[in-house]
């Protein structure tokens, strides 16, 4: 049967079918990859994904803000879970914020122009060298953002938009005199406060913790348990700083360039004159007999600078004899500048000088000639040019090399080190939030977590970490995140739940103590009975930084005390302590005196940023939003 089906297949016919069967199959399959996308989103905002890519890259600039403000302190606090999940959070919502903005600018029809984006990225520092716009910089920076020209242009595109709605939203606000002195007046307010705490500390050695809790604790917790993720890291590192030349510049260089140079370190010839100005807008003929008259004076031996002070109609200039202090070429009026720079003395006198504002007399006060700053002075300084220079040079010919070899043979940074004469430097199995300089870099860390260097082990590409300042990386070994065991943490765990049994005794104790006081009992006799300290501020402000915040927050929020009732609260602090507040006073402030420009201005900012958010957060109430998990261990 078998041969059959064999002989059967090899028909004219049956080919026939059997390939436009398997062409349908192809067709279908490359339909379904080019319909598909694997990413998954982080969050959709009416019907519109925010994907993990546009996660990532945000994620990975937050990132890298937070590790530029807190420096080295940012590794210790990046061990907290709990605080790296907040920050992913923020990323996310900034996102959806952004996507918002987004609708809203189209909504309106806000755009800004193909002509404004391009001439922002020219303005950029970012891709500037030299003060100038550098194609290559700005290649080779977008492409480091994970950006292609275009999508960056629509990323700009994008955000200068939503600034643009920014400004549109915060530039109709005004504020009336009397909103600010009520404002301030209410910020200014102090008030006067007895406060007593129940700190955890005095409970917490009778709590105890059972091992059926602890347990249960770390089975429901363990991502707060996890060890970091290691790598062994190989890499090559290229800098301009240390790029060894082959022969250092010769005196004749030096010279050639110093030629090339000359208008740099030269000094324009400089020319200090006054003037008698005519203005002949109403009438020229007139101004003119009168310049003519007024030269005649002069050449009969009158003082130019009294003249200059009752004749000129430049009442600036005329308050000091006309002196118009240093000029330079290309600072004036072309005739006016010809003439001044024809004087060769000091005090001669020019001929009558028409110019587009009327009639000049100029005399020549001073004079430095122009002088060229000579080679000895300016040799050293040329010479380290030069010199960096050369290194720049031969940097981006090295990088060149390595960037081949390293893709060429990328299992191996080696051909790659020898092709530009450094050595591949190794690191055992270590935490990335660990790694050294120049490797604790955000766009290092994004390159580690990429999977072809993760799971394939090859070459990294060019990554910069600086000014002609590059690495390539390769990861020599992995290993991943894993749960500690509950031995290692159990102590942890154990000291973490009496802190929390802890707080909730001291706050029941709170509550009770809170219960007597709402009966009747004095707030003095029912802490006194119950060995508590009272502290008082007789002037606590809304800035107080020697109080507890969550005490400050809570004492402007209880209403004004009456003769018969002093109100009170029960705190929690941010310390798991807890509190009794009790309001005794409000101090208000009276604001008469005027506001000066800045106050305005600040409190109308305040309320611009107050109306703004409160628009971000009508947007979202409206809008269709679903957020999706971001997975912890993909960003970190």
């Amino acid at each position: 049967m078998l041969e059959k089906i064999r002989e059967g297949s090899q028909g004219v016919v049956v080919k026939i079918i059997l390939g436009l069967v398997i062409l349908s199959f192809a067709l279908a399959g490359i339909g379904g990859y080019l319909g598909r996308t694997t990413e998954q989103p982080v969050a959709e905002v009416n019907g519109v994904v925010i994907g993990q890519s546009d996660f990532a890259r945000a994620f990975e600039n937050e990132r890298a803000r937070l590790e530029q403000q807190f420096g080295e302190y940012f590794n210790q606090i990046a061990q907290d879970p709990n605080y790296m999940a907040q920050v992913r959070q923020g990323v996310v919502e900034r996102l959806v914020q952004q996507e918002l903005q987004t609708q809203l600018a189209k909504e309106l029809g806000l755009r800004i122009s193909d002509e404004k984006v391009k001439q922002t990225i020219l303005e950029m520092p970012y891709f500037q060298m030299g003060g100038e716009f550098s194609n290559d910089r700005y290649l080779q920076v977008i492409r480091q953002m994970n950006y292609q020209p275009d999508s960056f242009r629509e990323f700009l595109r994008e955000d200068m938009t939503r600034s643009q709605l920014v400004q549109a939203v915060a530039g109709t606000d005004f504020v009336l005199e009397n909103e600010v002195k009520s404002a301030m007046a209410l910020e200014m307010q102090t008030r006067k406060v007895n406060y007593a705490i129940l700190g955890k500390s005095t409970v917490v050695d009778t709590m105890s913790v059972s091992d059926d809790e602890v347990k249960d604790y770390y089975d429901l917790n363990q991502n707060l348990f996890q060890s970091e993720e290691q790598v062994a890291v190989e890499y090559i590192e290229l800098s301009a700083n240390d790029v060894q030349l082959a022969s250092a510049p010769s005196e004749e260089d030096v010279k050639a360039y110093y030629e090339e140079q000359k208008s740099h370190y030269s000094e324009p010839e400089r020319r200090r004159v006054a003037h008698i100005l005519i203005d002949n807008s109403e009438d020229d003929a007139k101004a003119k007999e009168k310049a003519e008259a007024i030269l005649a004076r002069l050449n009969a031996g009158e003082d130019f600078a009294k003249l200059a002070e009752t004749e000129s109609s430049d009442v600036v200039s005329a308050e000091v004899g006309g002196d118009l202090d240093w000029i330079e070429k290309d600072m004036m009026d072309p005739a006016f500048e010809e003439a001044a720079f024809a004087l060769t003395n000091k005090g001669d006198i020019s001929g009558i000088v028409k110019s587009e504002f009327g009639y000049h007399i100029i005399k020549l006060t001073d004079l430095q000639q122009g002088k060229v700053k000579a080679l000895a002075d300016v040799h050293d300084e040329l010479l380290a040019e030069l010199e960096r220079n050369a290194k720049v040079d031969a940097f981006y010919q090295k990088q060149t090399a390595i960037a081949e070899k390293a893709f060429e043979i990328a299992d191996s940074l080696l051909d790659a080190s020898e092709a530009a004469g450094v050595e591949v430097k190794k690191l055992p199995l270590m935490a990335k939030s660990a790694l050294p300089e120049p490797l604790n870099n955000a766009a290092v860390t994004r390159v580690l977590a990429t999977p072809e260097i993760l799971e394939d082990r090859v070459n990294s590409e060019i990554v910069e970490v600086g000014p002609e300042h590059i690495v390539v990386v390769r990861i020599a070994d992995y290993k991943p995140a894993t749960t500690k065991p509950l031995d290692d943490v159990k102590d942890t765990i154990v000291k973490r739940l009496k802190t929390e049994k802890a707080s909730t005794e001291v706050k029941a104790q709170a509550d009770a103590l809170y219960a007597k006081i709402q009966a009747g009992e004095a707030f003095d006799a029912v802490v006194s009975q119950a060995n508590l300290d009272v502290k008082a501020e007789d002037a606590l402000a809304r800035r107080s930084y020697s109080v507890a915040p969550a005490i400050v927050k809570e004492a402007f929020k209880l209403p004004h005390p009456t003769e018969s009732s002093k109100p009170v609260a029960v705190v929690e602090l941010a310390s798991g302590d807890a509190a009794l507040v009790q309001l005794v006073a409000v101090n208000p402030v009276s604001v008469e005196e005027a506001l000066n420009e800045q106050q305005s201005k600040n409190f109308e900012m305040a309320q611009a940023n107050k109306n703004y958010i409160t628009l971000l957060e009508a947007l979202k109430a409206q809008a269709d939003v679903k957020f999706v998990k971001v997975a912890a261990a993909s960003q970190e």
